[in-house]
């Protein structure tokens, strides 16, 4: 991740390099910045929105399995 910042990688760039996103991540809900992630309309700022969203949880000590709901 260090190195994404390090090299100004934008959000549009990073979600397009990356290799294949957790088909789970749609199972992730709540609210971003008065927004509910799953109903974000525009899909580049709700997989920013998703990814805001999992490390606030992870930060919080919350089981990756229990934010994406297996």
């Amino acid at each position: 991740m260090q190195k994404q910042v390090d090299n100004k990688v934008d959000f549009e760039t990073f979600f397009s390099r990356a290799p294949q996103l957790n088909p789970n991540i749609t199972k992730i809900t709540g609210v971003i910045c008065g927004c509910c992630v799953e109903e974000i309309e525009d899909k580049l700022m709700q997989k920013v929105c998703y990814l805001d969203k999992l490390v606030d949880e992870l930060a919080k000590g919350k089981a990756m399995e229990k934010i994406l709901k297996k």
